[in-house]
């Protein structure tokens, strides 16, 4: 779905994983793209995209000229839990940036008669945990730690901004999210991988929805103009659920690396785990956690541009492009 030049979609968290990837997917399209971040890094420019260094809850003045002739805004920014950070320092992250810096954005964006807003939420909104059946978009929430909570705080200020302004709305809770970039659990998995560790994954017969940048960036662009999009909570994903150890085997097989996963019992991993203090980090690899796609699907008529495989093939094929450190 591609747009005339005239076509304005402002972007928050443009120098993220996600953001600067959709940045230049819109801007190849024909969008007309204002990316801010809070730090405009040096590099190529790119037609069609122009860069704003903006924070959030500062400058009013100059979030409202970043927003003159925007018909869309694409909402990024957020504080995630960083390795090795205090507790506490994040929680009162999660409140200020997730929380207040989308009530700011959102009541900047009314002001300038924004037509439509989009959300990127997460599911763990929904749980940390499927058992039977996958989520759902109607399924009550049910948050387990400080950045989910924050992220449905969001959602229900958001709502209450964009009615009161008769602004669309549109909310995606995507799962993890990985390509050329990506940091965190993924990023680290990874590396095992191409250290040719042992892992002791071999046992885990789970399932998780996982979904492509490019996967993710193509639906929001589905979502900046189908009329159906607006006013509507969205889960995607790359419509191929893996357990953990069919994720390490493809990376492996990518990598060109002997298999190296061995069996141990989840119970055990568990009690392993606990007495490390990695008992949340444990759950994310022996749990299932699947979202249903159905709606997206056939209510939008999407479909994943990617299948999974692609995917995990691209995702590889630029780690080992790039010095790790910088990955």
């Amino acid at each position: 779905m591609h747009a005339s030049q005239s076509s304005g979609v402002l972007i928050t968290g443009s120098g993220g994983f996600i953001g600067a990837h959709l940045a230049r997917m819109l801007a190849g399209n024909g969008w007309r793209v204002v990316a801010v971040s809070r730090k405009v890094r040096n590099g190529e420019s790119i037609a069609n995209v122009r860069n704003v260094e903006l924070s959030l809850c500062r400058d009013s003045a100059s979030w409202q000229a970043a927003l003159t002739s925007i018909q869309s805004v694409v909402h990024l920014a957020a504080h995630v839990h960083q390795t090795g950070s205090k507790k506490g320092r994040d929680e009162g992250l999660f409140r200020e940036v997730n929380v207040e810096g989308s009530r700011f954005v959102a009541e900047r964006a009314a002001r300038a008669g924004v037509r439509r807003l989009i959300f990127l939420s997460s599911i763990k909104v929904n749980g940390e945990i499927t058992a039977g059946r996958p989520f759902g978009a109607d399924d009550v929430p049910l948050p387990q730690d400080a950045y989910a909570n924050s992220k449905l705080e969001a959602e229900v200020i958001l709502r209450e901004i964009c009615f009161r302004a008769n602004m669309e709305l549109v909310i995606v809770r995507p799962p993890l999210v990985y390509g050329p970039g990506v940091r965190a659990n993924f990023r680290l998995l990874m590396r095992l991988v191409a250290l040719g560790l042992p892992l002791p994954f071999r046992s885990l017969d789970n399932r998780r929805s996982l979904i492509s940048v490019w996967n993710l960036t193509h639906f929001i662009e589905v979502c900046l103009n189908h009329e159906f999009a607006a006013g509507r909570t969205w889960l995607i994903s790359d419509g191929q659920d893996l357990s953990t150890s069919l994720l390490i085997a493809k990376l492996t097989t990518l990598m060109r690396k002997r298999p190296r996963q061995f069996s141990v019992a989840p119970r055990h991993l568990r009690i392993l785990a606990r007495l490390v203090g990695l008992e949340a980090e444990m759950s994310r690899l022996c749990d299932s956690l699947q979202v249903d796609i159905s709606p997206a699907t056939e209510q939008l008529l999407w479909r994943p541009t990617l299948d999974v495989d692609e995917g995990l093939a691209r995702t590889v094929a630029a780690y080992n492009t790039v010095p790790s450190s910088e990955f």
